[in-house]
């Protein structure tokens, strides 16, 4: 487990911020680990694909999840079927425009942000949709 001491504010947009900082976070952790982001948030009609991502000839779609509560359960059990779904639907088109792209794996980054200005990291990788 990788922790990073950071502070996130909550204002009145609490969920986009939230969301920016969590795809910072995420972002800054596969960098860290010699992966090369190719695109944040990008966007196919209504669908996004949070991160996409190279690594060893192998493209990485990445779907990112932060939470700072497990209240309502850790953040990867927020990945609804509908999500999937839509994910799928966006790599699809991705691929399309980008048909060089042979290797493709989907991950899954779940960040919790721990009272006490810790995050905890854990990656699911190669998800079978």
């Amino acid at each position: 487990m990788i922790t990073h001491n950071s502070s996130i504010k909550m204002s009145s947009s609490a969920n986009t911020q939230k969301g920016q900082s969590g795809e910072q976070l995420a972002a800054t952790y596969f960098e860290e680990r010699g992966y090369e982001i190719l695109h944040r948030n990008w966007r196919h009609r209504h669908f996004e694909i949070d991160i996409i991502a190279h690594k060893n000839n192998m493209l990485h779609i990445i779907e990112v999840k932060f939470r700072s509560t497990i209240t309502y359960g850790f953040p990867e059990q927020s990945i609804s079927r509908k999500k999937i779904k839509n994910l799928v639907d966006a790599s699809e088109e991705f691929l399309f425009r980008n048909p060089e792209w042979k290797r493709i794996q989907f991950d899954i980054l779940s960040i919790n942000f721990v009272t006490g200005g810790s995050t905890e990291y854990f990656l699911i990788e190669d998800v079978y949709l």
